[in-house]
């Protein structure tokens, strides 16, 4: 019996190898979209899982509410993690980890490393294997250093890395570091990544560290003891700290900062908002929005897929009447067709889901580069995604076939040898599942112009300074000495090519002080006299920094619009801004315009410029001119090697390093276009597959109608009628869910878009358009049939 079926299945697909490959062509995209977010989805749920202590891992969390705002984040300071160790019972073990960068020098190359600095116990708290030393020892030395098999071999070889030595620039010399282990790769699922681990506690001897509790820059993380109570834990945290925030606060007069901890588990730490208050450093953190919004297109595209067979099926299914009448004539019975028609429709489900394997290998590194992974095939082979993907194949198999199924099981054989079964002409389910795929993908086009006009607008809207052909060049935090720096920026400002050159000091600081009593949180930075200038910041009221003044760097600073804003002043100038935490205040001089030097995706915080001599400036701006840029910046570097020693030459354009803020914006772009490309051509397929057999059920009724005069023209559009209809239809109920579903995603943009009727009219004008090309071609092919030959057999 199954061989016969199985005949049957096989000629059947083979006679009508039009229909065959439009469902075989749109289940093999629909399935390898689901494989691919599958893998993606897999891969996100799984970062850390490799942990042993994954359950009794916790990251320390710390609110801050001030007056007008308040603040999550993920990083602490020094003090607060050996604080609550040695005060609470239920930890265990505490880890302290930061980020840092070092020049490192191999021979007479000079290089830049990525390090992290952490407590003695991080490689007994995390699972990350060593090839070779002992895990509990390997940070006891100061002087100690943990490489990656990466590293080891970049800078040794195939030579034992243990015992080797890496000097590091630590202030103006270097100093030599053992290798005391080597460490496996970091697996790709891993919320820590690192090249190499210095001990915690070479920043403590170095007076490195801060140990106020009101510093928050870098992760720490709590082993709890097992049974331990987490939130219980998190209770006493705040008791601790209470008693040192009061004796913190009672320095500083006016204090009003309020700030409480909190603990994550270290399994959400990946799976949290793109917020980067709560990433601190975390560059593999993501948001699980990603995950919905790709398993939904995923999950569209294979639907839509699957009403193609449904539709193309049901409208076959005249074709087949007169077997499924013989059949039952003959003695066969219900559910013996019902086991023929869904045997059909796992045949096909299986050659689509092995054509949809391959092209999942294909499509694969195209999607890695997309979504920023580096997945593999081999992921299929765990046992869990094994039986998903058999449970996906079973589910679009009984999807796409049980319908057809039972509707052409229950035709009465009476009616189907007398040719009266009449099913495709007026089948409402074939219209309205026609319908539902077409407005998914008119929303998806609606989604893709509204992304891409979003995208458009960030990477076009003036920024309020000009950062085009303006380069930063980092002098190395500030290490190289106020006298190096004002002689490279002497010699850059009379070098060919350089409009003008600025320092900074490299980071936009965040800190607090009052104004008339009102505490205000703002952005805090050190520049030059050139900075505003070189930038083509406008200064709106007051002045500039000016050599003119020599009690500028000691008593005045500059604000943006937001800070006056912010402080209610009506007349900033002149105006006092006390600096609690260092018992200083100073006058405003000027205020600029607001610019952005966040992204754009953060509204534009209150910003303060000083001149205080303890800001060493580090990066300096140089504005040049479009005559040879290459040339220009051959010249920076031979200056730069003349004077900065023992760091390497580094350099970006201000206006390509604001283009990768918005990476995530550029990708989510590509992947919806693609979505709605994916998702217009299978409905399409199924489209053409449907004006083509209604084509043929109507030959005779055209050649009719030519026979009476009909045109071409006149046959062509009536055949193509039924269908604009029925996307037009979907249009209008596309129309207010996209624009919902717009709204919602740019409610995220602080600066946005505008929503235009123009967007829905394109993407309503690009479906229509569509459509009628898909189903004209087939309406007009049978318009120009000669009709005796359609006729010849009445």
């Amino acid at each position: 019996m199954f061989k016969n079926y199985l005949k049957i299945a096989i000629r059947n697909l083979t006679r009508n190898k039009v229909f065959s490959v439009i469902n075989i062509a749109g289940l093999s995209l629909g399935l390898t979209c689901c494989m691919l977010i599958v893998l993606y989805t897999k891969d996100e749920v799984s970062f850390d899982r490799f942990q042993a202590n994954k359950d009794r891992l916790y990251r320390i969390m710390v609110t801050s509410k001030g007056e007008n705002e308040t603040r999550t984040f993920g990083s602490t300071n020094a003090i607060h993690g050996p604080t609550f160790k040695q005060d609470i019972p239920e930890v265990k073990e505490v880890v302290r980890a930061q980020s840092s960068t070092f020049v490192v020098k191999k021979g007479n190359e000079i290089l830049k490393e990525d390090i992290l600095f952490a407590d003695e116990p991080f490689f007994t708290v995390f699972s990350m294997p060593l090839l070779s030393g002992d895990p509990e020892t390997v940070l006891s030395d100061i002087h100690s250093i943990v490489v990656s098999e990466d590293l080891a071999e970049k800078y040794f070889g195939d030579a034992n890395a243990v015992g080797q030595t890496m000097n590091l620039k630590i202030g103006d010399d270097f100093e030599p570091f053992v290798v005391s282990g080597v460490a496996k790769r970091c697996p790709q699922n891993s919320s820590i990544q690192f090249d190499a681990v210095l001990p915690f506690k070479f920043q403590e001897a170095r007076g490195w560290t801060d140990t106020e509790w009101m510093g928050f820059y870098m992760n720490t993380f709590l082993l709890l003891h097992e049974k331990a109570d987490y939130h219980a834990v998190a209770q006493k945290m705040n008791l601790v700290s209470k008693s040192k925030m009061m004796e913190e606060a009672a320095k500083h007069k006016d204090f009003k900062m309020q700030v409480t901890f909190a603990l994550m588990p270290f399994l959400d730490m990946h799976l949290q908002s793109e917020n980067g208050d709560l990433r601190n450093g975390l560059d593999h953190a993501s948001s699980p929005v990603y995950s919905y919004i790709l398993s939904g297109i995923a999950i569209f595209i294979l639907l839509i897929a699957c009403i193609n067979f449904v539709n193309l099926t049901v409208a076959r299914s005249l074709n087949r009447a007169k077997e499924i009448g013989v059949r039952k004539v003959v003695g066969s019975l219900r559910k013996q067709l019902i086991y023929q028609f869904l045997g059909e429709s796992f045949l096909l489900s299986f050659i689509a889901f092995t054509f949809a394997i391959a092209l999942t290998q294909v499509v694969l590194p195209v999607f890695n580069d997309l979504a920023n992974k580096q997945l593999a095939l081999s992921y299929l082979l765990d046992s869990g995604l094994v039986t998903g993907y058999i449970g996906l194949f079973l589910m679009t198999g009984l999807v796409a076939g049980v319908y057809p199924a039972l509707v052409l099981s229950g035709f009465s054989p009476v009616q189907t040898l007398y040719n009266r079964a009449r099913l495709t002409q007026k089948n409402y389910l074939t219209k309205g599942l026609v319908i539902f795929q077409f407005a998914l993908s008119v929303c998806l086009v609606i989604g893709t112009i509204v992304i891409y006009s979003q995208f458009k607008y960030l990477t076009n809207k003036n920024l309020g300074y000009n950062d085009k052909n303006l380069v930063s060049i980092s002098l190395g935090r500030g290490g190289s000495g106020k006298e190096i720096l004002e002689v490279v920026q002497n010699e850059l400002q009379h070098t060919a090519g350089i409009a003008s050159v600025a320092a900074f000091n490299g980071n936009y600081n965040g800190t607090v002080a009052q104004v008339d009593g009102q505490e205000i949180g703002f952005g805090y930075i050190g520049v030059d006299d050139h900075f505003l200038g070189t930038l083509q910041i406008p200064v709106l009221q007051g002045r500039n920094f000016s050599k003119a003044f020599s009690t500028d760097p000691a008593d005045a600073i500059v604000v943006n619009e937001a800070f006056v804003k912010k402080a209610g002043l009506k007349n900033p100038i002149g105006q006092e801004v006390d600096f609690v935490w260092k018992n200083k205040k100073l006058k405003i001089i000027g205020v600029i315009r607001d610019y952005h030097y966040a992204s754009l995706k953060d509204t534009i915080k209150p910003l303060v410029l000083t001149q205080d001599p303890g800001y060493r400036l580090g990066t300096l701006f140089a504005k040049l001119d479009s005559k040879d840029i290459p040339a220009t910046i051959r010249s920076i570097e031979k200056i730069f090697r003349q004077h900065v020693k023992y760091l390497p030459f580094e350099y970006k354009f201000e206006d390509e390093a604001n283009l990768k803020r918005y990476e995530s914006e550029a990708k989510w772009k590509q992947m919806i276009t693609l979505a709605a490309v994916l998702s217009i051509f299978v409905s399409c397929i199924g489209l053409f597959g449907l004006a083509t057999f209604n084509a043929e059920m109507r030959i005779k009724e055209v050649g009719i109608r030519k026979v009476l005069g009909a045109s071409v023209t006149s046959i062509a559009a009536l055949l193509s009628m039924d269908f604009v209809k029925l996307v037009i239809v979907s249009i209008i109920i596309a129309l207010p869910v996209s624009y919902y579903g717009a709204n919602i995603w740019l409610e995220d943009f602080p600066y946005r878009i505008a929503m235009s009727w123009s967007y829905f009219a394109w993407a309503a004008l690009l479906a229509m358009a569509i459509a009628v090309l898909t189903v004209s071609y087939q309406s007009i092919r049978a318009a120009l049939m000669n009709p005796v030959k359609s006729l010849r057999n009445d």
